[in-house]
């Protein structure tokens, strides 16, 4: 058995496990305090590596719970840099100094205090309960900050974030990062202009989400703008890669996305932003549902003037399905406006619109259809006076 002694990290990634594993380890020794990533449980129990935590602390060790001496882990230990008893700090991975300026730059504390902010708004406004929900900003090509799992975004602090490249692999952070990030990480590379996610359970867009629908268009003009028409991904268990994957065909024209059976994910420039269009998605399935228990038909806005508003959209620069195939002239296979099946309904089932246009057919194939048809008519009137 090669012990691979990981005492000097606070947090243990999924690289820290692969360079271990590359030494031929089939032990890792970690600190008592040391927190595991999930990629990184997820390596070890596929690996089948045995896994050893220090013992306790004592009064000749160091506060992390290991042998103290070199430990990095140890406030007050030798290259610690920190007094005994001094509050934790989010760590870094070593010899990273890049990292370390980005994480505590002025720029990464105003997006934290930002994603503490906008946690705290989407807990009173009974978007999330328990620990549920997650946030995200891209701060750097290869860095995103996140928040951390099983922290209730009421109690959210700046020193609880993490920091993950968008392989998920955890940088910094004092807590493990959310195992929910992936689905966070698939809009950032598929997206360029995406900078911030939110993902949470506001219980009225939620609502569609689990019997299958989406809510109508061409009702209310600040949800044409802002958000549009709403796309349905398939389930998949939430924290897998394939439930992360299931946004991929729709995050390029659509800036809100209901995940079947769970909830709703929203990307935009600034995690402000994207915790406006849950707000605007919210209230506007609310509010269809409150009109809905009037028992009056739902007025629409004209085609006419929804693309009025699809035009102020696309110079604000918000994705939307049907930019391309307003431009191309397509409205035929995919409509301004999304209709209720049923009159008076307040739902409609999910689809999305083709940015392809399809090729019009010229009057000569008329005419030959036309010829065509007419020749075959007459060669079977015969037999059918017969």
């Amino acid at each position: 058995m090669k012990t691979v002694d990981l005492t000097g990290v606070k947090v243990v990634a999924l690289r820290d496990v692969e360079a271990a594993i590359q030494q031929g380890a089939t032990e890792l020794t970690i600190c008592d305090k040391t927190i595991l990533t999930p990629s990184a449980q997820d390596l070890i129990g596929a690996r089948g590596l045995a896994l050893k935590r220090a013992a306790k602390a004592s009064a000749s060790s160091g506060n992390c719970g290991c042998a103290g001496a070199g430990c990095r882990n140890c406030p007050g230990a030798k290259g610690s840099g920190a007094a005994v008893g001094a509050p934790s700090v989010p760590t870094i991975a070593a010899g990273n100094d890049e990292l370390v300026r980005l994480f505590s730059s002025p720029e990464a504390e105003a997006v934290k205090a930002e994603i503490v902010a906008v946690g705290r708004k989407l807990w009173q406004r009974m978007y999330v309960d328990g620990n549920g929900g997650n946030i995200s900003f891209r701060i750097g090509p290869n860095a995103v900050i996140c928040t951390p799992t099983l922290v209730s975004k009421a109690d959210l602090r700046p020193e609880d974030l993490c920091l993950v490249d968008l392989a998920g692999n955890q940088l910094a952070g004092g807590r493990a990062r959310t195992s929910e990030i992936l689905l966070h990480l698939e809009i950032y590379k598929a997206v360029p202009e995406a900078k911030a996610a939110v993902h949470c359970h506001p219980p009225h867009a939620t609502a569609y989400a689990i019997v299958g629908r989406v809510p109508p268009t061409c009702v209310i003009p600040e949800f044409e703008v802002f958000v549009g028409r709403v796309a349905l991904t398939p389930y998949e268990t939430p924290g897998t890669q394939k439930f992360a994957e299931t946004v991929i065909p729709y995050v390029k024209n659509h800036n809100t996305v209901l995940l079947a059976n769970h909830g709703v994910i929203c990307w935009a420039d600034t995690v402000t932003h994207a915790e406006w269009y849950v707000e605007v998605l919210d209230t506007y399935c609310w509010t269809l549902m409150l009109a809905n228990q009037i028992g009056e038909p739902i007025s629409y806005i004209s085609p006419e003037k929804t693309s009025d508003l699809l035009s102020l959209k696309k110079r604000l620069g918000l994705p939307d399905a049907r930019h391309d195939s307003a431009s191309a002239g397509n409205m035929r296979e995919c409509q301004l406006c999304d209709m209720p099946e049923n009159p008076g309904g307040i739902s409609v089932a999910p689809r999305a619109c083709s940015s392809v246009t399809q090729p019009a057919v010229s009057d000569d194939m008329e005419s030959l259809v036309k010829t065509v048809t007419d020749a075959v008519m007459a060669a079977l009137a015969p037999s059918r006076s017969a």
